[in-house]
């Protein structure tokens, strides 16, 4: 699977839940040696663009998590865009369709012929319970959701997946590169995640590569905390 040797190697990725440049790159320059990727959402992105990613990818992989959602062609363009922009790394939902998913899984064979890059494909957010679901998705529980999901993507020619660690053990022996967010040490680090699991246990379900954002970034010591995830990742349970 094309993914960054950095992530391959550390396969922690810090989400950079914040508002400013200045402490995006803060953040940067005091962890880049102990994390495998940087993710960066709508937040940063709205506010700086393509010359923010550049500057974090002359340190360390990107992560654009922006969740592109469109008709196919827009995807395309958009995910295409953020490449060039230095993204190793971009999602989009999983529900966007066959025909969106198939153009993305040729375009992600296009592109790795340049650099490693890969597409992960959202299947439900883990802000998600079974009681705060759209009472459109109720007639399915989350995980029949998520696996049904996963088929799709394998089947159009995707392998990244972005689920709970809920669902790691129904994926786990897919052939998929799995990305889980929601990882908390407790659960009352919780906050708005629903569906949370501690970094141990995530990476003993199959796991390929975990977020944390808010237990690293708003630490008093946030390389203390990289570190000390990096650390539990390599405790499977």
């Amino acid at each position: 699977m094309a993914i960054p040797r950095m992530l391959e190697s550390n396969p922690l990725i810090v989400g950079l839940d914040v508002d400013t440049r200045e402490r995006a790159l803060e953040l940067v320059r005091d962890l880049a040696d102990v994390v495998g990727a940087f993710k960066v959402g709508p937040r940063l992105v709205h506010r700086y663009g393509e010359a923010l990613i550049r500057e974090i990818a002359a340190e360390s992989p990107v992560f654009v998590d922006c969740k592109f959602f469109d008709i196919p062609s827009t995807m395309v363009a958009a995910v295409r865009a953020s490449f060039e922009s230095g993204a190793s790394l971009v999602t989009v939902h999983a529900q966007a369709g066959k025909e969106a998913l198939k153009a993305l899984a040729e375009l992600e064979r296009e592109l790795n012929q340049t650099r490693p890059f890969k597409i992960l494909c959202v299947t439900m957010l883990t802000s998600f319970s079974a009681e705060t679901l759209p009472p459109v998705l109720k007639d399915q529980s989350i995980r029949e959701h998520v696996v049904q999901l996963a088929d799709l993507v394998k089947e159009c020619g995707l392998t990244g997946i972005v689920c709970s660690g809920e669902e790691l053990a129904d994926l786990r022996d897919k052939g998929l590169y799995l990305v889980t967010p929601g990882i908390r040490f407790t659960l009352e680090e919780a906050g708005d995640q629903k569906r949370v699991m501690g970094p141990a246990e995530a990476t003993a379900h199959g796991a390929s590569a975990l977020v944390v954002a808010r237990p690293i970034i708003e630490s008093p010591n946030p390389r203390k905390a990289a570190l000390d995830y990096s650390v539990a990742m390599m405790k499977k349970k």
